[in-house]
């Protein structure tokens, strides 16, 4: 029910029913957390009795994505540099007319944009301001693009709301970048999924890394590790390398036609969820450019064991309860791994399980939605 027809609490929800525009810059066509995080909350939302409309790049995507959202997408999508990545954005005017047409027809009580600034879906929705606008910034670490845009960013951070970061890491980038105060809420994720696939080892020690096939991931140094632990006869290591990108064929030739290391290629949010459920552990060897370690939280929520690299951005997820390495350090790596299968027990499994709890979405979107009514508040006092 809409606020205005008269006022209904969902049992799961503290607030009334409201229609929910969620905005993200990057194509939901390319594998990323920003598109992960607006499913996921897009499918919270409407768990809680709300309406949700999910606006996104990539006109071409007919996709049918998983979520019960209203889902629209406009524009072609170009892969732009962006803090060591490569993102899936459109630089379409009239993608942004049309998203905000979109959106004005949808009639939100509230939009939410996931990274507002990045060019350029969400731009017109954005000035024109129609409805309380909430921001979630996701990027951690500065960059050329940030410094020479900073006029451009304070125009458009005159038409938010309320607006939080992932981490302490992309609150400072923001605000350094525009001058924006966040509240620093954490990624989120839907505990449940990731034990709906039954529990599948086998004798066979199984690793498995996550993620785009590019330098900042690090996925050269999975690949070194397990081939130095291989060469030693010492009971084999079998990688799973989940994922695509420019550095596929070059991290293909560095793992020389090895039976042990697999290339599984872009996969299924489904499809990743019983990789990892058949995994020994998760490694996750990124040299920098992380704002948050989701995935690090998705292995402990798989029951699965975690290594990870020992970077600023991995900290707060990992909190003791992952297997750290020096960043880039194939040696380290490979000792962490064999540190993490050789100490893992039922009782590690389970407080790593506790600590990822802590991250649920149900969790999460309780704060988006006291967020929600901070923007509402002052959208009308401005009106």
């Amino acid at each position: 029910m809409h606020p205005n027809s008269g006022t209904y609490y969902n049992l799961d929800s503290k607030m009334p029913e409201l229609r929910v525009a969620i905005v993200s810059s990057y194509a939901l066509s390319a594998y990323g957390g920003a598109q992960e995080q607006a499913l996921a909350m897009s499918r919270e939302l409407i768990r809680r009795g709300h309406d949700v409309l999910l606006v996104a790049p990539d006109g071409h995507d007919h996709a049918i994505y998983d979520t019960p959202a209203h889902v629209a997408r406009f524009g072609a999508v170009l892969k732009i540099p962006a803090n060591g990545s490569r993102a899936p954005l459109t630089l379409s005017p009239s993608a942004a007319r049309h998203a905000r047409r979109t959106v004005e027809h949808f009639g939100p009580d509230v939009i939410h944009f996931h990274e507002p600034f990045a060019p350029l879906i969400g731009w017109g929705v954005l000035r024109a301001h129609a409805a309380p606008a909430v921001a979630t910034f996701h990027r951690g670490g500065g960059g050329p693009a940030l410094r020479l845009t900073k006029p451009l960013l304070r125009r458009l951070a005159r038409h938010l709301d309320a607006a939080a970061a992932v981490s302490a890491s992309a609150a400072s980038t923001i605000k350094a970048a525009c001058g924006i105060e966040t509240t620093v809420l954490f990624n989120g994720f839907e505990m449940g999924r990731f034990v709906v696939t039954p529990r599948e080892r086998s004798d066979e020690t199984v690793l498995v890394v996550l993620g785009r096939h590019e330098e900042r991931k690090g996925v050269a140094h999975a690949i070194n590790a397990v081939r130095a632990h291989n060469a030693k006869n010492e009971g084999p290591w079998r990688l799973v390398v989940v994922g695509d990108g420019p550095q596929r064929r070059s991290l293909e030739a560095l793992a020389a036609g090895n039976p042990l290391i697999e290339f599984a290629g872009a996969l299924s949010d489904e499809e990743k969820r019983r990789w990892l459920r058949r995994a020994n552990a998760l490694i996750a060897p990124s040299i920098g450019g992380e704002s948050f370690g989701m995935t690090l939280l998705e292995g402990m929520a798989s029951e699965t064991s975690v290594v990870a690299s020992d970077i600023e951005g991995y900290h707060e997820a990992a909190s003791g309860f992952a297997a750290m390495f020096t960043p880039g350090d194939d040696t380290s790596l490979e000792k962490a791994i064999e540190r993490a299968l050789v100490e893992e027990t039922p009782e590690s499994i389970a407080r790593a399980k506790a600590h990822a709890n802590e991250w649920s979405m149900t969790t999460l979107m309780d704060r988006y939605e006291e967020l929600y009514e901070v923007a509402r508040e002052r959208f009308l006092a401005t009106r």
